[in-house]
């Protein structure tokens, strides 16, 4: 028995054959196993014999065994690493490559624009208190803004920012004029989800405050920034309009004449001279923090802009979710163009 085992033993060409060998012989039913078991029917004088001899067997091809398992382990491992080795003579793949997103681009581009005007970038909170979202905002507690189905409220009393305009306090609360920033960020507000609508989207608020800052300014500001985007020819336009924070205030738009030699009249944005009563809001946040009133009496303007309404007339698109999609059909046609 024990001769044809280690036969058997070393014809096992796989690791799954060496086991049924192995069961054949030292299982739990085994050849080997059921000479153990029929050791009790022997005479006592021959049982010790007998067993020494079974044992002897039973060690002899467990050490067999072992060392047939290491042959095939080893060679199964050596087969799966030439199957894994990588030539490399042959030529890399091509992989895709990422391009920025849509509104990415716009906001770097609008960000260069200012950047070169002298501004400041600056980022703030998504999470924001009423107060510096709304008050200090000039904007009046029975404002539609405030209402609970058009402001997304949480439960501890703050809220997802309507605006960026609260950077504007923020930073002011913080440094001292002459000031020139802009802030970027996504705003949130409660809108019927359309093509041209979402409760989730962007904006780029921008600051001036100093000396004897006047409208003239905030024209010349606007003017510059429709030039860099569309170019040197872009026309803008202002007309009345009513924000709380700012006295006057204005709508602007830009004449803009795009690829496909169509024109028309795009509006952008809002705009206006800071609110005194901001102003004044500030010094009051400054007082209470220890520190000394000196925006009452400055002058200053503010405005504020949608990426998304750029993206769209500048790419083609049709309808803002496809931002939001991460579709890659959708922004992957952009790939190109972006860079």
């Amino acid at each position: 028995m024990q001769e044809q085992a280690l036969q058997d033993i070393a014809a096992a060409s796989t690791l799954e054959a060496l086991q049924q060998v192995k069961t054949k012989y030292v299982g739990k039913s085994g050849l080997v196993t059921r000479e153990l078991g029929s050791l009790g029917k022997l005479p006592p004088e021959e049982r010790k014999a007998r067993g020494a001899e079974i044992n002897a067997v039973r060690a002899a091809l467990d050490a067999a065994l072992t060392e047939r398992e290491a042959v095939l382990r080893r060679a199964a491992l050596d087969a799966r690493l030439a199957s894994e080795a990588i030539d490399v003579t042959l030529p890399g793949l091509s992989l895709p490559a990422g391009g920025l997103h849509p509104i990415t681009r716009v906001y770097d581009d609008l960000i260069e624009i200012f950047t070169k005007l002298g501004y400041d970038a600056v980022e703030g909170p998504e999470v924001e208190d009423e107060h510096h979202n709304f008050e200090a905002l000039n904007v009046p507690w029975y404002h539609p803004a405030r209402d609970l189905q058009d402001t997304f409220w949480l439960q501890d009393g703050r809220l997802l920012r309507t605006h960026t305009s609260p950077m504007q306090v923020r930073y002011m609360v913080d440094h001292t004029p002459p000031l020139k920033i802009v802030a970027r960020g996504k705003v949130y507000r409660y809108e019927a989800t359309d093509a041209t609508h979402e409760a989730m989207f962007h904006q780029l608020e921008g600051l001036v405050v100093g000396d004897g800052i006047r409208m003239s300014d905030l024209k010349g500001t606007v003017a510059e920034m429709a030039r860099g985007l569309f170019g040197g020819s872009a026309r803008v336009r202002f007309q009345p309009s009513y924000y709380p924070f700012t006295e006057p205030g204005a709508d602007f738009a830009v004449w803009w004449e795009n690829p496909r030699g169509e024109s028309k009249w795009l509006e952008l944005g809002g705009c206006g001279m800071v609110h005194p009563n901001v102003f004044k809001a500030v010094d009051d946040l400054r007082e209470a923090a220890g520190k000394e009133r000196i925006y009452e009496g400055k002058t200053g303007f503010a405005f504020g802009l949608g990426p998304e309404r750029i993206a769209m007339l500048k790419y083609g698109i049709p309808d803002i979710r496809y931002f939001y999609a991460n579709d890659p059909k959708v922004i992957g046609q952009f790939r190109g163009e972006l860079g």
